[in-house]
């Protein structure tokens, strides 16, 4: 949904970043009905342009002196036997952009990022931001959808996303004319 949106709204580019290697084109054989096959699926939105790098991991955000994203840092990971990620030393890069959606779906919230950040989790793990305005405990950072209610259907996603839009509206600008649920607000069909 991220990629297809990003793209269809004029995105100069978009890369997919992965930190799972890339699945098999076909279902294996270890995974039988009724398990999810873990294979190669495209979806039309990877079809309209999108470029895919598999095993790796972001390692940093990096601004300018405005505090303005400018670049990710990545590096390659190996997965080892007990699920440990393993670095490619020499491997890192860095990739200059001007926006970044995290879009963790099934993994849920990164504990890394939670303590390096120093943001509450709740019981289930997931991200403390309430649906008051969808912060975290950290001024200017926000969650919504899986991160935060855990994993749920896309549609609470779509709507947890609209409402978190406003309040970081409202953050950045003092002030939002984005919709809010339940405002009467929303456009009529």
């Amino acid at each position: 949904d991220c990629i297809g949106t990003a793209i269809r709204q004029g995105a100069a580019s978009v890369m997919n970043f992965e930190i799972m290697p890339k699945p098999p084109a076909t279902k294996p054989f270890a995974q039988p009905w009724p398990h999810w096959p873990m294979k190669l699926r495209i979806s039309s939105s990877h079809q309209e342009g999108v470029q895919q790098s598999w095993n790796m991991a972001t390692k940093a955000f990096l601004g300018n002196d405005q505090g303005q994203l400018t670049a990710v840092k990545t590096v390659e990971v190996q997965w080892a036997a007990d699920m440990q990620l393993i670095e490619k030393p020499g491997s890192e890069k860095v990739w200059p952009c001007d926006l970044v959606l995290l879009a963790m779906g099934f993994t849920g919230s990164s504990p890394h990022l939670a303590g390096a950040l120093n943001l509450k989790l709740n019981k289930a793990h997931n991200y403390a931001a309430t649906e008051l305005n969808y912060q975290i405990n950290a001024a200017g950072v926000f969650a919504a959808g899986d991160c935060r209610r855990g994993q749920s259907l896309i549609v609470w996603a779509i709507a947890e996303g609209r409402e978190m839009a406003h309040h970081i509206d409202k953050f950045l600008m003092g002030e939002s004319q984005l919709p809010l649920k339940g405002s009467g607000d929303l456009p009529k069909p």
